[in-house]
């Protein structure tokens, strides 16, 4: 931590750092809003995927000076519909971006009673109705304890643990209030490429494949349960439908000599306005629960993503919260994998 938390001071970028009684610390980058860092209090190894530049003040540098999408890795809030935020030209799909007000952003520590909060106030173009949404995005953090603290006759000797809450509201502000369009809330933890992701279902659930294409053995639908083993090059999505999504997902990766396993914990609404939806069937909502494997020019990373339903036009809504956990072990394999059985299936 210590070295990453250098070189991004080097470059101009500072952080800020959430710590939990239990020890955990988060590290926070308030340059696009992201929690950049999960650490457990024995070690200093991140359970998030950086981008690889990071690891180096000049490489840092010409990451943060060039006009590309400056991913720093970790934990990062979007927007959807993605067809309206991302694709300028849609219906056609021939350039994808980032809009800049919303990624990196222009986010401010404030400074709160029991800690911080990153503010971020932006005005973002929708590319169907062909108008701006101003908006004001809000996060902070809070402890997670471990959920499984309290069990007896489970052995949990020798696992590290970190987790973490975090707390994401979204506001139109303004004359945006009476917008005719749909906007919510993309939380997405980038995470080591080439792990496992399991995804509980309260039904079988077939993946909606939004790009790329997966091998039938990566992408598996169990009764109950979808696996997804995120190793391919190239890049590829998926997406679940919410009336079947369990609220929780769990990314299982070996690290060294040990095993390391990521849980998102996070809710699910059926009957909230799920906006996003796949790029060539844009009306057909109700999507909560994405993954996406990356292994390309963009990086090596795997992404749990899940969304939180829309505020705006037909919601009665002008603001709209979430609250999520992570829930993160390293340890010896059979002692992390009892673990994912417990909590994810």
């Amino acid at each position: 931590m210590k070295a990453l938390v250098n070189v991004l001071k080097r470059v101009g970028k500072a952080t800020r750092l959430f710590r939990s009684p239990d020890g955990t610390r988060v590290l926070v980058l308030p340059y696009g809003g992201r929690v950049l860092g999960l650490f457990s209090p024995q070690s200093e190894e991140n359970f998030y995927w950086t981008n690889s530049a990071l690891q180096s003040v000049a490489a840092a540098r010409a990451l943060y000076a060039s006009d590309q999408w400056q991913n720093s890795g970790g934990d990062r809030t979007w927007l959807a519909p993605e067809v309206d935020l991302f694709f300028p030209n849609f219906p056609k799909l021939d350039r994808y971006y980032q809009q800049r007000s919303l990624d990196p952003g222009n986010y401010r520590v404030v400074e709160t009673d029991g800690g911080f909060k990153l503010v971020n106030r932006l005005t973002v173009r929708l590319s169907r109705c062909k108008r701006e949404a101003t908006l004001k995005i809000t996060k902070s953090f809070g402890p997670a304890p471990n959920p499984l603290r309290c069990e007896r006759g489970l052995d949990l000797s020798g696992l590290e643990y970190a987790g973490y809450a975090q707390y994401t509201s979204l506001e139109l502000v303004g004359q945006s209030k009476a917008l005719k369009a749909k906007l919510g809330l993309w939380n997405l933890v980038q995470m080591p490429h080439g792990g496992e992701l399991l995804i509980p279902t309260y039904s079988r659930a077939e993946p909606r494949l939004i790009f790329g294409v997966i091998p039938p053995e990566d992408l598996i639908a169990e009764e109950r349960l979808v696996r997804y083993r995120m190793r391919q090059p190239g890049e590829h999505k998926i997406s679940l439908r919410a009336f079947a999504a369990c609220g929780r997902a769990g990314y299982l990766y070996p690290s060294g000599d040990k095993w390391c396993l990521i849980i998102r914990n996070f809710a699910v609404n059926p009957s909230g306005e799920y906006v996003d939806a796949p790029w060539n069937d844009p009306d057909y909502l109700g999507f909560s629960t994405q993954a996406c494997n990356v292994n390309s020019g963009l990086g090596q990373f795997s992404e749990l993503e899940y969304h939180i339903p829309a505020i705006g036009h037909g919601t009665g809504r002008a603001r709209g919260g979430d609250e999520a956990q992570v829930w993160a072990y390293r340890g010896p394999e059979p002692q992390v994998k009892r673990v994912c059985e417990l909590l994810v299936g």
